[in-house]
């Protein structure tokens, strides 16, 4: 005996809804559940141990100098406002940002230069010795850079470039980092392309401006946000190659807050509070093409 259609739609119905996985349970939708939820608890965490160094240097910034060093630890903001404009006027804190955009402007400009050159030089160009030379480039990065600041200094001090903005701008000028990264680019671009640019009389130059500059722009980006952000915060080369205050970056200046007398920790929170601003809104605003950069990047090495 055969059952009516309707009573074995329902009988279907049943056995799919008693059959299905039901939410919260050991099944694989509460195991996505359960991973998700850990996912969200490592980033929370994560973004924590980032903000609150931060959050800690703005509440000493707007602390009495008195109660910087009192226990226990004030974590409320007292909003006394008054060391901003202390700070801002024990330096010349305007010669500093001007000083500090105009090396990192030439450092990225020069940057970027070399690593197109040079990553266009090792991927598409062949020439003996191509492979020796690219390691050899690579073997820079085992190699630190405080190790050397002695004899770099010894040649800075022979090439009379001491106390200048070229002993912050040319050291900085090529980016390992950045010639690796055009190059992997490079090399997943085909190589008919090029090939028919030369068929139609196109020069090496032309060929790079026109084929390979556009091709590589996401990662052109990346290495300029990055060359940017280190030269923003560079500080040992500086305070070391450069003594006149007049050309000193930034984060030179900060350590002036730092005397024989002690350390002035109210008046340094606020200028590190006012010197990170605008290298956090740069980060802010250029965050969306800067994880692009990155993601085309891991896919071209890959």
């Amino acid at each position: 005996m055969t059952l009516p259609l309707t009573s074995r739609a329902s009988s279907r119905g049943h056995k799919l809804r008693g059959g299905a996985p039901r939410r919260g349970s050991g099944g694989p939708v509460g195991a996505w559940r359960g991973w998700t939820w850990t996912r969200r608890l490592v980033a929370l965490l994560l973004a924590a141990a980032f903000l609150v160094p931060f959050y800690w240097v703005f509440v000493i910034s707007v602390q009495p100098g008195t109660t910087i060093s009192s226990w226990p630890l004030n974590l409320v903001p007292q909003w006394h406002w008054a060391n901003y404009s202390r700070a801002w006027d024990l330096d010349t804190w305007p010669r500093y940002f001007a000083n500090t955009v105009f090396v990192a402007a030439c450092t990225v400009a020069l940057c970027l230069v070399t690593s197109v050159l040079a990553g266009f030089a090792f991927g598409v160009l062949r020439f003996r010795g191509k492979k020796v030379l690219m390691g050899l480039i690579l073997s820079v990065l085992m190699v630190p850079t405080v190790t050397l600041i002695v004899p770099d200094f010894v040649i800075a001090n022979e090439l009379h470039l001491l106390n200048t903005y070229w002993v912050q701008i040319l050291p900085f000028g090529s980016s390992v980092f950045g010639i690796f990264l055009v190059r992997q680019f490079f090399l997943t671009m085909p190589q008919e392309i090029m090939d028919a640019a030369a068929v139609d009389g196109a020069g090496r130059l032309r060929i790079l401006w026109h084929i390979g500059v556009p091709a590589v722009r996401p990662a052109l980006l990346l290495i300029g946000i990055n060359v940017f952000v280190a030269s923003w915060n560079s500080f040992l080369w500086p305070q070391v190659m450069v003594t006149d205050p007049s050309k000193q970056p930034i984060e030179v200046g900060l350590a002036s807050f730092t005397t024989d007398n002690g350390t002035d920790w109210s008046a340094m929170s606020a200028a590190v509070c006012f010197t990170t601003l605008p290298i956090m809104l740069v980060f802010l605003l250029l965050q969306r093409q800067f994880i692009r950069g990155a993601m085309t990047a891991a896919g071209s090495v890959k």
